[in-house]
């Protein structure tokens, strides 16, 4: 028993935010070249959900990118520190991931494309932060610590995992679990099927149209940002926010609502302690999530049914 705690905890690091918030937001920045460039390609999905990334074996994925009657992927390898540009043609191309700056992660990467013969052109500074300053000149963010990164992964692997668990309570509509480069946050969320009154927008940055698609429909998010708290927070929320949502009793009682942000927050060194982490976030993840279905009046019965309901047949 004692054998199987620990590795419960040695499964989910330990990483502070203070020590890494350098290359963290150089890191944003990479991902944020690399998801505009999925977002070039791909068709439009509903809410944005086609120039996310996800999370990989080794890092963080594109997953398949349509270019012409070919196909490609980009692959942040957090193992060996890579970006990893595979053509269905056959063609590979990489580009270290190490200390640079932005403006040079830019141009290595649109070359190694251009040399697997993918000419493409992004809207080339970023959304959602502010200064935004072009990638091409960029030369204010260059860290990159490849143990945190590695760290962070890490991290990403674990949410990622409980709650796609969660996410497979729902059988309604809901998104992947997924990460969202303009906030650099691991994201999944469920609709209740009815739409929603118009986004007001406000992110900086960025078109108010953006917001507009993205919060089209009714909708209970919830996810991991590598910001709030000493290692980074869990957050989940409703849009829009029914009465009643922030007073709902969440668990577990390290969570609490922030009405600065309108979400509900666990910080993440509260899951990582635990005696049963993966058990305290899927509780947060439910309870926050009953929050906004049962104060927003969705159909819970139509939408919701256990996974393991087709087991004994197995």
């Amino acid at each position: 028993m004692e054998k199987t705690q620990t590795a419960k905890h040695e499964a989910w690091p330990s990483l502070r935010v203070d020590d890494w918030t350098d290359t963290r937001d150089t890191l944003h920045m990479w991902t944020q070249i690399v998801g505009k460039i999925r977002l070039t390609q791909a068709p439009l999905l509903n809410h944005w959900w086609q120039v996310t990334l996800y999370v990989s074996p080794r890092g963080l994925t594109t997953g398949s990118i349509p270019y012409g009657d070919r196909l490609f992927d980009i692959e942040f390898d957090f193992c060996a520190h890579q970006l990893v540009i595979r053509s269905s043609d056959g063609g590979v191309e990489t580009v270290a991931l190490e200390p640079k700056s932005v403006a040079e992660f830019y141009r290595q990467t649109m070359q190694a494309l251009g040399r697997l013969g993918f000419e493409i052109q992004i809207l080339a500074r970023p959304n959602e932060v502010e200064p935004a300053i072009p990638f091409a000149e960029d030369t204010q963010h260059s860290a990159y610590d490849a143990d945190a990164v590695h760290l962070f992964w890490r991290q990403l692997v674990q949410a990622s995992r409980v709650i796609g668990i969660f996410r497979s309570y729902f059988v309604g509509k809901v998104s992947p679990v997924h990460v969202f480069w303009g906030a650099l946050d691991l994201a999944c969320t469920r609709f209740s099927g009815r739409p929603a009154p118009e986004h007001p927008g406000g992110a900086p940055n960025c078109g108010d149209w953006v917001m507009v698609e993205g919060y089209s429909r009714e909708l209970s998010s919830c996810g991991f940002w590598p910001g709030g708290g000493e290692e980074g927070a869990f957050y989940a929320y409703a849009y829009p926010e029914p009465d009643g949502f922030a007073d709902y009793p969440v668990e577990p009682a390290a969570a609490h609502y922030n009405p600065q942000f309108q979400q509900f927050l666990l910080p993440y060194e509260a899951v990582r302690t635990a005696d049963d982490p993966d058990e305290t976030l899927l509780r947060f993840l439910h309870t926050t999530y009953a929050a906004a279905a049962e104060r927003g009046n969705w159909d819970r019965a139509a939408l919701e049914a256990d996974p393991s309901r087709w087991d004994k047949y197995r």
